[in-house]
């Protein structure tokens, strides 16, 4: 009986865990949640289908201002990405 309440707890912390981090961990610690909800929404999920985007187009979406742009534009150059012309 204990080792099922042993169980019980293990699995709705898992549970918890995965509720919380079931989201996109594209850009996680690089941008904030609405930028990246908003590259979610578009199906951009890698820095390659990012870099198929001008900037102007991703500036125009949800969360993106000069701050959050110039902190993604950094993140690409150091992958050696960037964004189309």
């Amino acid at each position: 009986m204990i080792n099922l309440l042993i169980m019980a707890r293990s699995l709705s912390s898992i549970c918890a865990v995965n509720h919380v981090m079931g989201g996109s961990l594209f850009l996680q610690g690089i941008i904030a949640i609405p930028a990246r909800k908003a590259l979610e929404r578009e199906k951009i999920d890698s820095l390659e289908k990012l870099s198929d985007y001008s900037e102007k187009e991703i500036m125009q979406l949800h969360g993106f201002g000069k701050n959050t742009m110039l902190k993604l534009k950094n993140h690409m150059k150091e992958n050696h990405f960037s964004f189309k012309n």
